[in-house]
């Protein structure tokens, strides 16, 4: 296909696409499936050759968030059956940070529900982190808290972080049909205040919300502009309790197409397959591997996904390999940048307006701390069948596993 060839030739020059080819892979059809894999899979072995970046997720405090998200099992008014807890205390996050690393994690996210962090939970997320990486040599860092005042991002950094998260989630025009006690601008703000203090931002988004092509495009390119080096895509596990709870809208073929599209327009950034894969893409999750550098391993903040060593499996089965701590994720032309910024640490990004500037997404935070890699907190259940084509509006709670081990638990974690 000529749109294939000239998304590749893009991707290898790190130039932007159109919008109207960015919308042209989401419009392919199920029989061109296989090309739009093994072209957007040319462009990530440009950046990343076979390597896989492994993430752990650390639920530093669940549930009981003021924030109103949709999507969002720990939401305002959730009914959700999920895990209630307040502040991990730093050896116990240290203890749970352990596990995913003992999996071959390279970086650990740090979450917490909630608006934003409070400067005392500032505090005691940098002694989490100062127990973590005295632990731990090596591992990367970031911390998904919420929103940001002016001063945390750089309290934060200088407590020991590499980076943050928090994602834009949908589309500016349709982000006040999802959330209404923040505005798309207060998610941007965090981001811009992350970058701004060296950290590597991390920001994503959440497909399955009902939303259209050009909304998914919109928020795509959003986060290019933005300049993330991390850019995760969640697929919404629709929780019972949760006004979403009937919008099951993706199959694994569109999951694979939106994942390809965001490798098209941000081809030189991490893009990490997060929230909801087990779910939606299924038996096809190896295929993402193609187009994706970067997972969670294990299960996510109130969900529980596949075992950690089914991850490993499948990655070593598809002829990928678990990128190694003494390995730079990014690029050179954007690890460079970064280092140069920030006198070193994990991330890298071009400079605002460079040729690819991604975007912000990150493990994926959101108002609550969330919308991260919990699937937009929707969580994610094993992998279980599911019908071809759910009907839409259909609850399948049966997919939904709720997380009932790991942090805040007394059962082993699953890494």
């Amino acid at each position: 296909m000529d749109l294939l060839n000239t998304l590749v030739d893009k991707g290898l020059r790190r130039e932007l696409p159109t919008r109207e080819e960015a919308l042209a892979v989401l419009a392919t059809s199920d029989d061109e499936l296989l090309d739009v894999v093994a072209a957007a899979g040319k462009v990530r072995r440009q950046w990343f050759g076979r390597r896989v970046k492994l993430n752990y997720l650390v639920n530093l405090k669940s549930g009981l968030c003021p924030e109103d998200c949709s999507y969002c099992s720990q939401r305002l008014g959730s009914k959700a059956e999920i895990l209630k807890y307040t502040w991990l205390k730093p050896e116990e996050a240290s203890q749970a940070a352990a596990a995913g690393v003992a999996g071959g994690a390279k970086r650990v996210c740090l979450v917490a529900s909630g608006r934003g962090p409070t400067d005392r939970d500032v505090e005691r997320v940098g002694k989490t982190i100062a127990a973590i990486k005295e632990q731990n040599e090596g591992v990367e860092v970031c911390a998904c808290l919420g929103l940001l005042s002016d001063g945390q991002a750089e309290r934060l950094r200088d407590a020991g972080a590499d980076a943050y998260n928090h994602n834009l989630n949908t589309s500016e025009a349709t982000y006040g049909q999802i959330t209404k006690t923040h505005t798309y601008a207060d998610r941007v703000d965090t981001v811009q205040k992350a970058h701004a203090a060296g950290l590597s931002a991390c920001s994503g988004l959440i497909a399955g919300m009902g939303e259209s092509d050009e909304d998914l495009v919109d928020v795509v390119y959003s986060l290019r502009e933005l300049d993330s080096d991390s850019v995760p895509v969640n697929f919404l596990i629709p929780f019972e309790g949760t006004p979403l709870a009937k919008e099951w809208n993706l199959t694994p073929q569109r999951a694979l197409r939106i994942l390809a599209m965001v490798r098209f327009v941000c081809p030189d950034v991490e893009v990490r397959l997060a929230g909801g894969r087990e779910v939606h893409l299924r038996s096809m999750q190896p295929l993402a591997l193609h187009i994706v550098n970067s997972i969670f391993l294990g299960d996510y903040l109130t969900s529980e996904g596949q075992a950690g060593q089914v991850d490993l499996d499948m990655i070593a089965d598809a002829g990928f390999e678990v990128e190694g701590a003494g390995t730079t994720t990014l690029p050179a032309h954007r690890s460079d940048v970064a280092a140069a910024a920030t006198g070193g640490g994990c991330g890298s990004h071009a400079g605002a307006g460079s040729v690819c500037g991604s975007a912000g997404s990150g493990d994926t935070v959101g108002d609550a701390g969330c919308g991260s890699a919990c699937g937009g907190c929707s969580g994610h259940g094993e992998a279980a069948p599911l019908p071809a084509q759910a009907d839409a509006g259909e609850v399948r709670s049966d997919l939904v596993a709720v997380r009932r081990r790991g942090a805040g638990t007394d059962v082993a974690p699953n890494a």
